[in-house]
């Protein structure tokens, strides 16, 4: 008896929760811990810094004290949440959507693109992705058992040297197309993109659209920052019925409204997906925070007559007028952001010194962490290495980028500049490091 308790490593994690690859959270936390710089300035984690607008949190607040928004919610969501869903999107995709077959809410857009995944993808199916990508879709497909192909976005060709535009980064529908077999039984897009800012043209997306019906293949369109567009935005899945039925759009109050803690999300699609979808949710999580999605549901029924969403869009492309300039300033190329609260800046003129001293865990790591790492230490402000959002086969397209979030307090934003500007005494033209 003895001997087999001995033997037993009762704590044995699961395989799918090991490795020791440090990950881009547990750096900006050391680096912001041994910064001299204090308090630090985060403009990596994209996070709002600022409440959501004062009918939305009234909602919330009047929920709290109704009894049944303090049980559960049917697990394919509130019914005045999937009407107002519907209202509110029914305009986009040509028909009234049925709040009962075409809808299901979900805890949160990560959940219910898990639910996804869970609800189509069996072990040994093969999902593509786009890199740069949201680091949470690798878990949610490995863990399903899916095997994930990637497809790199093409850096804009001068994007190192001028200013660009984000729709600038692009997909080689050839290799696209090269990386379809058989197994092939979903592609995931993200429009507009984390943390591009990309917003897929309706060319680029009639041609993924074109394999994905002729080889039969799911779409996951990712669309939480549907409201934050500054180009013109089109949703794959309005494009034709042949699209529609292949495709599942993801939606986020959180990104909606300014709530990214609330956790509430949906997906719409045809009643032959979204049915699996709900069931696949329902087994992940029962159901979704009752009173957070009632507030959400007013937070729909009133925006447009508020001119919430107008306004959002205009005070977010503020915000990133405003951030961005400093990048004029310090003559440091940047993607302009086609929609979402994200921008990636071109930081090979900034040179680190050769002798700078990094951690064990970073001095091996490419040159993006060791920026963001440097920026932490020496500046104060946190940026995050989009290289966590890439394969070691493609990181090198974005080594020198980092990534900023705008969606900060307007005297944040002049916190960060203020202190972006003393990058000034490491820049040179020509980008070697001293």
């Amino acid at each position: 008896m003895g001997s087999i308790t001995e033997s037993k490593d009762v704590f044995r994690p699961a395989q799918r929760v090991t490795g020791d690859k440090i990950d881009i959270w547990t750096l900006v936390n050391e680096a912001a811990a041994a910064s001299p710089i204090q308090p630090i300035v985060n403009m990596g984690q994209g996070f709002f810094g600022y409440n959501p607008p004062q009918f939305i949190l009234d909602a919330a607040k009047k929920a709290l004290d109704r009894v049944e928004c303090n049980q559960y919610s049917a697990t394919k969501g509130r019914p005045r949440l999937k009407q107002a869903l519907s209202d509110a999107y029914s305009p986009f995709f040509g028909h009234t959507l049925d709040p009962n077959k075409e809808i299901t809410v979900t805890s949160g857009a990560n959940e219910g693109m898990l639910s996804a995944f869970m609800a189509f993808v069996e072990p040994g199916d093969e999902v593509i992705i786009f890199e740069p990508f949201f680091d949470q879709y690798i878990n949610n497909i490995e863990w399903a058992g899916g095997i994930i192909k990637y497809v790199p976005f093409n850096p804009p060709p001068k994007g190192d040297t001028e200013n660009s535009s984000a729709g600038e980064w692009t997909i080689d529908m050839d290799r696209l197309e090269a990386a379809i077999t058989p197994k092939t039984r979903m592609i995931v897009l993200n429009t507009p993109h984390n943390p591009i800012g990309k917003i897929f043209t309706p060319a680029e997306l009639q041609a993924i659209g074109r394999l994905c019906v002729k080889h039969r293949i799911l779409i996951l369109s990712d669309e939480v920052y549907d409201r934050l567009f500054y180009a013109p935005f089109t949703r794959i899945g309005t494009l034709s019925p042949e699209l529609a039925e292949l495709t599942l759009t993801v939606g986020s109050a959180g990104k909606n409204f300014y709530a990214t803690g609330w956790r509430v999300g949906w997906l719409i699609g045809p009643e032959h997906l979204i049915r699996h979808v709900s069931r696949a949710h329902t087994n992940i999580c029962y159901s979704s925070v009752s009173p957070l999605q009632e507030a959400a549901a007013e937070g729909f029924e009133r925006a447009e007559k508020e001119g919430f969403w107008e306004q959002s869009r205009k005070e977010m492309k503020g915000k990133m007028e405003r951030f961005c300039s400093v990048w004029g300033e310090l003559g440091l190329p940047y993607s302009t952001p086609e929609g979402g609260y994200f921008v990636l800046v071109n930081m090979r003129k900034v040179r680190m010194p050769n002798t700078y001293e990094f951690p064990d865990d970073v001095k091996h790591l490419r040159r993006d962490f060791k920026l963001s790492w440097f920026l932490i230490k020496e500046l104060g402000v946190a940026a995050i290495p989009p290289t966590e959002f890439y394969t070691p086969a493609n990181a090198h397209l974005a080594e020198d980028y980092l990534r900023f979030a705008f969606c900060k307090n307007d005297d944040v934003l002049e916190d960060a500049k203020e202190r972006l500007r003393g990058l000034a005494k490491w820049i040179r033209e020509d980008g070697a490091e001293e």
